[in-house]
């Protein structure tokens, strides 16, 4: 999961990158792993600071003081796919042709065949095992094809709409062309999120894609829009050209964003977050009430699980007339442990992250509220501290349904192994991960809670919980090949050069026979900063 940001400023003069940097700190939530910046100055000049860490240790006033230019695009990262290697901070860039800048969210679920073009056919190379630079890659060979001297609209729209028939799986991408300006392309099923808005300046305006449209709240931008499954659009500092360049599909933006990632204070596709969070809270309010009478048991208090269940554990407690309660104080300087990598760094961060109040615990039944269950992992220890605190009984209300399958769209959940309901029944899962009792929301629920804010919506990604996929696709081998290479265990792994990937049994070969490369593996004696100097850490 990850958060992009485009920013074209009218007046060339003024340096965008302090405003990008605030607005990557808005998307902080959706990617702590690394983040980086590249801005276009005069005569076409790029400018780059990318590595590992959060925005505010990346970016000094020495480090944005160095990035010069009207216009650039930002990028903040979680890895879902390749590794946490330095390499791999986006945005990528490749200087043939014309100077491109991509910054991406998402996964793409065909990177085998793609690699296996860009090897033999059009001759590029991939010096990460990142799938975003596939995909920046790929829209370079397609406008390579034009053969021209300088491109125009009409060209770029040719170039995504053959990409996007290339490309599969899940993308929202801001790009930047050297010298001409900012793109955002988004895939034809609109899983992942990007819009647009606009702000006036002294002689025109300026414009701004990303994530979620808390960075244009901020920034005092307006006029906020989603773009479009299959939509494509080009702003110049004369002009906005948009266009639907490949046919659209399903619609079927990831309910997950709503339930876990995006920020409550963002609007997404027509839908308010915050409100579709107190949806979820009312309607799982009527499943509990259903499940105690049932079990015949009573609840004291109703407590969040900090801080994305606030909203809905709120009204949750006021529909079932419970009292709600801050039971957990929440240390703000650490990470969310759902997107650390590694399972033992969120074990151990989930004690430095919550201090629960033996007050609000103590000799009662409490009804912890979570967002969603995972891998358990959280949930466990939280449920431990309760109890260590006192609470007789710990019964936990989940917004979400059962997770049970891998995310392939760009979330790191990939392992059903790692997930604690895979393969287990509710009562299973509440006896792994110690709780007396454990509510799930149930899908058509979730679903109608997203869907009333926006009836256009007529199909949501629920494939972790279905284990349908809605780009098709994904099968047993891409699965397989996908756990393979993603799950904890394997993370960060430095694979020698030459080494073969381990077979995968499944259906589709090509993943079997798929070459591994490594992220700590630099072919060709290249640097990784591929052509673009990193002004990160130099004085």
């Amino acid at each position: 999961m990850c958060g992009i940001l485009g920013l074209l400023l009218h007046d060339p003069t003024i340096d965008a990158a302090t405003e990008i940097c605030e607005g990557l700190s808005l998307l902080q939530h959706r990617g702590q792993d690394a983040c980086g910046v590249v801005t276009c100055g005069p005569k076409g000049r790029l400018y780059q600071c990318k590595a590992n860490g959060m925005v505010r240790d990346v970016f000094d006033d020495k480090a944005i003081g160095k990035l010069i230019g009207g216009m650039g695009v930002g990028h903040v990262r979680y890895p879902t796919a390749g590794g946490s290697n330095h390499a791999e901070a986006q945005p990528f860039y490749v200087n043939s042709p014309y100077g491109l800048v991509l910054a991406h969210n998402g996964n793409l679920i065909d990177s085998a065949t793609l690699l296996q073009y860009m090897d033999a056919t059009a001759h590029r190379h991939i010096n990460t095992s990142s799938d975003s630079e596939l995909l920046l890659n790929t829209f370079a060979d397609n406008l390579q094809q034009t053969g021209k001297f300088r491109i125009n609209e009409e060209d770029i729209f040719t170039a995504i709409g053959g990409l996007m028939k290339q490309c599969k799986g899940a993308y929202a991408c801001v790009a930047m062309i050297a010298g001409f300006g900012i793109i955002a392309f988004r895939d034809p099923n609109g899983i992942r999120p990007v819009g647009m808005a606009s702000r006036k300046a002294a002689t025109g305006k300026d414009w701004l894609f990303a994530s979620e449209s808390i960075v244009a709240d901020a920034g005092g931008f307006s006029d906020w829009q989603d773009l479009k499954p299959a939509e494509a659009v080009i702003i110049t500092r004369s002009a906005v050209s948009r266009r639907i360049v490949a046919e659209p599909a399903t619609f079927a933006p990831d309910i997950f964003e709503f339930v876990y990632f995006a920020r409550p204070d963002s609007v997404l596709d027509g839908v308010s977050v915050y409100r579709s969070r107190m949806a979820m809270g009312d309607a799982l309010a009527e499943e509990v009430n259903k499940v105690l009478l049932e079990k015949n048991i009573t609840v004291d208090v109703v407590i969040p699980v900090p801080d994305t269940a606030r909203v809905a554990a709120l009204n949750l407690a006021q529909k079932l007339q419970l009292p709600y309660r801050e039971g957990f104080i929440k240390n703000r300087y650490i990470g969310r442990t759902f997107i650390m990598p590694g399972q033992q760094m969120r074990k151990k961060s989930v004690r430095k992250k919550l201090n629960a109040m033996a007050l609000e615990f103590a000799d009662k039944n409490v009804l912890l509220v979570d967002d969603s269950i995972v891998r358990g992992t959280t949930s466990m220890e939280i449920i431990q501290m309760a109890k260590d605190v006192g609470a007789k009984k710990v019964i936990v209300a989940s917004c979400s349904p059962p997770i049970r399958y891998s995310n392939v769209y760009g979330i790191d959940m990939p392992s059903r192994s790692e997930l604690v309901a895979y393969g287990r029944t509710t009562e299973e899962i509440a006896e792994a991960i110690g709780a007396d009792l454990v509510i799930f929301q149930t899908l058509p629920d979730l679903i109608a809670s997203v869907r009333q804010f926006n009836p256009s919506i007529e199909t949501l990604d629920c494939s972790v919980y279905t284990g349908e996929y809605i780009t098709g696709g994904v099968d047993e081998g891409y699965l397989a090949y996908i756990e393979s290479q993603r799950a904890d265990h394997v993370k960060n792994r430095t694979v020698p050069t030459g080494h073969k990937a381990v077979e995968v049994k499944g259906t589709n070969d090509s993943y079997n026979d798929r070459p591994v490369r490594s992220s700590n593996v630099v072919a060709n004696g290249a640097d990784d900063t591929v052509g673009l100097h990193n002004t990160w850490n130099v004085s």
